[in-house]
């Protein structure tokens, strides 16, 4: 693809030969762009940005200053190996945000979905995978290897440790460390990281029907009294309830499934 001739390039940026830059991007002053990037259609970089590594950059994302995308994994076992990043259409990079690549040990690949919004000083690590809509709000952390699906909201100052993942739809609240799992739809707070009920403002925001909230209602009632450990829990809501609700159906289909960590509770 080379460097579309409709694409605009400050004359103090630095474009590395082999670099790919889409129809319309903009790469602002002392803006770098390494050999094995590529910028799709309409993509901003603002002033002082740095985009390296092998790295993909989605449609009309925007990246402001001082961010740095696409450098190494800060992993002591990352010996050099190529690994990428991916990073999808309309998110909104803000200033001093770090996105490493992935490592062999992680599958090579840190991924981000469309349409989010990583607010400054934000930091994705290696082999981390991002959803659609997900907001990370000033100087949140999500370690390698997290899971974090569409629709998550991370509040400031927060850390997701390695390795956990966070169902959809969950809201982690402002200077929280979440060491386990997070299911769907979930609110969590607290310094260590409380499972404290339900998203239920994210759910209104976005319409969602009375009745499956209602039954959203029920099931974290079943999960947080019901005898037995909490996946028992999900399976006996799964025969009793999950068919009434794609939403509930969600969260047990999320406790049911793998993962390395133990997962944070109702209280």
């Amino acid at each position: 693809m080379g460097i579309d001739p409709s694409a605009l390039i400050h004359p103090s940026a630095v474009v590395e030969p082999g670099a790919r830059i889409g129809p319309g991007c903009v790469v602002g002053p002392f803006s770098l762009v390494g050999p094995e990037v590529t910028l799709a259609a309409g993509v901003t970089l603002k002033s002082h940005a740095v985009v390296t590594g092998w790295t993909d950059i989605g449609e009309g994302t925007v990246i402001f200053p001082f961010a740095n995308i696409g450098d190494v994994p800060q992993d002591l076992k990352y010996a050099g190996e190529k690994s990428r990043l991916m990073v999808g259409a309309r998110n909104r990079i803000r200033e001093g945000v770090t996105m490493n690549t992935g490592t062999e040990g992680g599958g090579g690949l840190t991924q981000v979905g469309d349409d989010g919004l990583f607010m400054a000083g934000a930091h994705v690590a290696h082999d981390a995978h991002v959803g659609n809509r997900v907001i990370m709000a000033n100087n949140a952390a999500v370690a390698g290897h997290c899971m974090i699906a569409d629709d998550v909201i991370i509040g400031g100052l927060s850390g997701v440790h390695q390795f956990v993942r966070i169902g959809k739809g969950a809201i982690i609240g402002a200077v929280t460390m979440v060491t386990n799992d997070v299911m769907p739809y979930g609110l969590v707070q607290g310094p260590r990281g409380v499972l404290d009920g339900l998203n239920l403002v994210g759910l209104k925001r976005r319409g969602v029907a009375r009745e499956d909230i209602m039954a959203l209602r029920a099931a974290f009632q079943a999960l947080a009294q019901g005898e037995g450990a909490f996946q028992d829990r999900a399976r006996r809501l799964l025969d009793d309830v999950a068919g009434q609700s794609t939403y509930v159906r969600d969260i047990v289909e999320f406790v049911l499934g793998d993962s390395d960590r133990s997962f944070l509770t109702p209280g």
